[in-house]
């Protein structure tokens, strides 16, 4: 997993075109750490282009994506992005290692 934390960075990813998840995590909520835990998994799992920010450190990057991708802000949130457009995202108890496969499965040919 890799941290970003910068807005041009991030829309480089995602102007590649590449397919990849990103996390919102808040280093503060317990809630936010199971949805990190379970992020972790899945990567551990095999999957690569997993990155995150954490919101409190990332405030400007985490507002970008909300903004440009018209998503409401949640925390933790994990986003999946196919052909640089979200295809999938989630929220709190819903970020699972088995949810992520699913949308995986259904948004990647």
């Amino acid at each position: 997993m890799e941290n970003i934390t910068a807005i041009d960075k991030f829309d480089q990813l995602v102007d590649s075109g590449e397919t990849f998840f990103i996390l919102k995590h808040s280093n503060t909520c317990p809630i936010s750490q199971a949805g990190y835990d379970e992020f972790a998994k899945f990567e551990k799992n095999g999957n690569a282009n997993c990155y995150y920010l954490t919101v409190q450190e990332s405030r400007d990057l985490s507002n970008h994506i909300a903004e440009k991708f018209h998503i409401k802000h949640e925390s933790p949130q994990a986003i999946l992005f196919v052909n640089s457009d979200v295809v999938w995202h989630a929220s709190h108890f819903k970020i699972t290692a088995k949810s992520m496969t699913a949308a995986k499965e259904e948004n990647v040919k």
